[in-house]
């Protein structure tokens, strides 16, 4: 009996304090097995088809023997489905369920903006968020850094496709007959002013976009502003689309612009997470 916590002939009772307690350490604690099975389905989806259950098993770093205890239950959930005339198993009809569910939940800008402070806070300069518009690649947020520039950029601008890396960066994605009219406009106009730091042919421009895909992002220096440095790194959905850039600028006097530096790797990272967390397969 515990002296002034219960009377004499009277069973002890935890309070709603120890109820709490012990309800907070099984939530801390989850399911194991759920955790070890999961395994089971990352490998599924990793894979480029169907894998027996010894490559399965492989992938998901179990023996054979517990991977099929957990891929009976999966089957009967409608997780996973196996081929019975080649054994093999895949992914099944409650595992697609989900996962549209989930992309269509998404909204691409809105967890780009989420992550926007924190890439700041390691880059140090001005982010901005770009999507496909009906005149092309057009700004939709902005958010300055203590280290702001003058870049005379607002809400709603529409970025060209040669001088900007917005605009490289979306045509280098895009569809070809996406950015046709854009592009022969932007051609002719920087041949009327001789321009010689943009292309001047299709051929030149293609040349261009090719090393935007061949490097993972797009960068200007010196081009569409005087004294401004720029990048842009594309996030894809699940589709392998490009739904959004995300813009990164600065002074040429603060502003790193080295590939795989101090502003555009990290830029390029956080693209590709984002693009993972969409679904893209190739993130």
């Amino acid at each position: 009996m515990r002296q002034g916590l219960e009377a004499p002939g009277e069973p002890f009772v935890h309070g709603a304090g120890d109820e709490a307690d012990d309800e907070s350490g099984k939530a801390r604690a989850g399911i194991q097995s759920v955790e070890v099975g999961f395994a089971l389905l990352e490998a599924l989806a990793r894979a480029r088809g169907p894998l027996m259950l010894r490559d399965a098993a492989a992938e998901a770093g179990m023996s054979a023997a517990k991977a099929h205890r957990y891929l009976v239950s999966f089957q009967r959930l409608g997780l996973v489905a196996q081929d019975l005339r080649t054994s093999r198993y895949d992914l099944g009809p409650a595992a697609l369920r989900l996962g549209l569910a989930a992309l269509s939940r998404l909204d691409p800008v809105r967890l780009a903006r989420e992550r926007i402070p924190a890439l700041m806070e390691r880059i140090g300069h001005t982010l901005a968020i770009a999507v496909w518009g009906n005149r092309g690649p057009t700004i939709v947020h902005w958010e300055e850094s203590p280290q702001s520039v003058t870049a005379n950029l607002r809400l709603g601008d529409v970025m060209p496709l040669l001088s900007s890396a917005t605009g490289r960066c979306f045509a280098a994605w895009l569809p070809p007959e996406a950015i046709a009219p854009l592009l022969r406009d932007e051609i002719a106009h920087a041949r009327k002013l001789g321009r010689t730091d943009v292309p001047a042919t299709a051929a030149e421009a293609a040349r261009l976009f090719a090393e935007v895909r061949e490097r993972g992002s797009a960068r200007v220096v010196d081009t569409l502003l005087p004294g401004i440095v720029g990048f842009c790194a594309p996030v894809f959905d699940a589709d392998g689309h490009i739904v959004l850039g995300i813009v990164t600028l600065g002074s040429v006097a603060t502003f790193d612009p080295q590939w795989g530096g101090a502003v555009e790797a990290p830029l390029r990272a956080a693209a590709q997470l984002l693009s993972h967390d969409l679904g893209f397969p190739g993130a």
